[in-house]
């Protein structure tokens, strides 16, 4: 069914913690970069965006920093790093 509707699964793992994999975010497999993964997020997650760590098919070192048009395989699970923005001293 995932490869007829050309969907596939990517897992978050949030820092420190094990992998969510009772709740995928399902992307179409014609919009498969971790940017596409962030909008699907939250729109503002592209714009604080740092790097990703995936584990999975498409990389080659489990986990691997890659930047945000990286192509994401059926699933994979991505940590996501944002920047920081410090505010100015008064």
């Amino acid at each position: 069914m995932w490869e007829y509707l050309k969907l596939i699964r990517i897992y978050t793992k949030p820092k420190g913690q094990l992998p969510d994999y009772n709740s995928p975010i399902v992307l179409h497999s014609e919009k498969t970069s971790v940017e596409d993964f962030c909008n699907k997020l939250h729109r503002s997650i592209a714009k604080e965006f740092k790097y990703a760590l995936v584990w999975g098919s498409s990389v080659k070192h489990q986990p691997q920093k890659v930047g945000i048009d990286h192509v994401l395989s059926d699933e994979d699970v991505v940590q996501i790093v944002k920047k920081i923005f410090l505010l100015p001293f008064r």
